[in-house]
């Protein structure tokens, strides 16, 4: 067994994706029944995500569907990757934090981002501006003083006012700057800009200041991670998602997954064929030995407390798979 990756914590970011064929209400429900397959894999968390207007993604209510993996589970730690904090009033996201560890106290998580939407047009649905994502800091300061009852409006949280429901930043541009100074966990990625993400983990490092939520720094860091019998089928698992990011570049809209083969028989633009040959590269993909040693390398370049798996596909059964033997990789089976 690998002593460096024994050591670091695994956990799950499913973000619901929608598949060519099938309906979103099945994005949902393949989510919830991941999260049960994973838990019984041992796994640390699970955590679920924020999309509003995007036809690629069913998660458009975090907290909702939290609650849904957190009754369909039993000991598995349940959050989100992340509630988008701009987008919400401060007390309402601590009113629904604090009906979901009161409903599953000691397993709930609130992972919290600055993202306003993907286009001009969702933000105006949101009444929200690119600007909104400037006052998360503020926003973020609000959210916590609604648990520890230190608002000044004399108005209390129930029933989050108390509780203690652990928060972590997604670090995306000053988002590490911002978790530094506040004294929280961080979440960062992804796995394809190293350098980018060294530097990040390193201003991290650096700039925090201990809270009451955190005595010392707490580095998560999140990317995609595929693992199968051979390298070739690691990265057709990556295949779906890369076309996916590749149409979204040149068309604007981030669609449902398609089947890898109908990517692979697909004609392509050279712009088409440039952004997708991009996005099948830099991640970890491969077979276990591959794999564990790529974990080893970035582990120890990065310190981190903490991997979050953030892969998607269109096929469940190869995605459970993978998961499967990651965790065989994690565990020394």
């Amino acid at each position: 067994m690998n002593a460096t990756i024994a050591g670091t914590r695994f956990s799950v970011l499913d973000r619901s994706r929608t598949r060519q064929g099938h309906a979103p209400g099945e994005a949902l429900r393949d989510t919830v029944a991941l999260a049960r397959e994973v838990e019984a894999l041992g796994y640390h968390r699970f955590w679920v995500s924020e999309h509003h207007g995007v036809p690629g993604v069913a998660g458009s209510a975090p907290t909702v569907l939290a609650a849904a993996v957190a009754g369909a589970t039993r000991t598995i730690r349940v959050g989100t990757g992340g509630v988008m904090l701009p987008n919400h009033q401060p007390l309402v996201v601590a009113e629904q934090f604090g009906v979901l560890e009161s409903l599953y106290p000691g397993r709930i998580d609130m992972g919290l981002g600055r993202s306003v939407g993907f286009t001009d047009g969702v933000r105006r649905a949101l009444g929200r501006d690119k600007g909104d994502a400037d006052d998360f800091a503020a926003h973020l300061g609000e959210l916590l003083g609604w648990f520890e009852g230190t608002s000044p409006t004399g108005v209390r949280a129930r029933p989050a006012e108390g509780l203690r429901v652990p928060p972590f930043v997604l670090a995306m541009g000053e988002g590490a700057d911002i978790a530094a100074r506040a004294g929280l966990p961080m979440v960062i990625g992804d796995l394809r800009g190293r350098e980018k993400m060294r530097r990040g983990i390193e201003r991290y490092r650096d700039g925090f200041r201990p809270s009451p939520w955190a005595t010392e720094p707490y580095v998560v860091i999140s990317g995609t991670i595929a693992v199968a019998g051979t390298p070739e089928a690691a990265r057709r698992l990556l295949v779906p998602e890369a076309w996916s990011m590749a149409y979204a570049r040149t068309h604007g809209t981030f669609p449902p997954l398609p089947q890898a083969e109908t990517v692979e028989a697909r004609t392509m633009t050279a712009r088409e064929r440039g952004f997708y040959e991009s996005g099948l590269t830099g991640h970890i993909a491969g077979t276990e030995d591959q794999v564990a040693h790529e974990l080893e390398t970035v582990l120890k370049e990065t310190g981190a407390d903490e991997i979050l798996v953030t892969t998607s596909t269109y096929d469940r059964t190869a995605l459970l798979e993978s998961y499967r033997r990651l965790a065989a990789v994690v565990h020394g089976a």
